[in-house]
């Protein structure tokens, strides 16, 4: 590894990650390159990023919006699709901060974690319901918009992924 870069990210490590996002698959990002596509200049691709990575000059590209039909048919949801060398560095971050930042969470914090779901927050939540006798009733948006007029209040835009199970 060059001792010049600011970031140690061995170079081994883009290439695992790229492994795990070829075999998620997936649509292509806002550049239009697709999985099949970044690889046919594999070597060259991973490398550039890796210099990007580890120098401390990679930025994001903009996400491709794609509205996707809500399953009951009420509309539907925004969904953004990062180009592939995107996803393989949110991969490469990912391998890095998870083992760190995992240990530390809430037992009972489900978003986005190895091994939870939504399903594993509901059940708890049922389990929990039968077990006390009282219920906490919040207005979630209506504490986002106080936040954004707060600075001491998290601010967040993400409604629709905030789960809270209380013991």
């Amino acid at each position: 590894m060059d001792e010049a870069k600011p970031f140690k990210i061995p170079k081994r490590e883009v290439w695992e990650a790229f492994k795990r996002v070829k075999a998620n698959q997936g649509a292509a990002g806002v550049d239009g390159q697709s999985i099949a596509e970044f690889e046919a200049d594999l070597e060259d691709n991973l490398y550039k990023l890796w210099n990007r990575l580890s120098s401390g000059s990679y930025f994001p590209p903009p996400v491709r919006r794609v509205d996707i039909p809500k399953r009951d048919g009420g509309g539907v949801r925004p969904l953004g699709i990062p180009t592939v060398a995107d996803r393989i560095a949110q991969e490469v971050a990912r391998r890095y901060l998870e083992p760190i930042l995992e240990p530390v969470f809430h037992a009972d914090s489900y978003g986005y974690r190895p091994g939870k779901s939504a399903i594993d927050a509901v059940r708890t939540a049922r389990e929990r319901c039968w077990r006390y006798d009282w219920v906490l009733d919040l207005d979630v948006k209506a504490y986002l918009y106080a936040a954004s007029y707060c600075p001491q209040l998290i601010k967040s835009n993400r409604t629709d992924q905030l789960v809270a199970v209380l013991p």
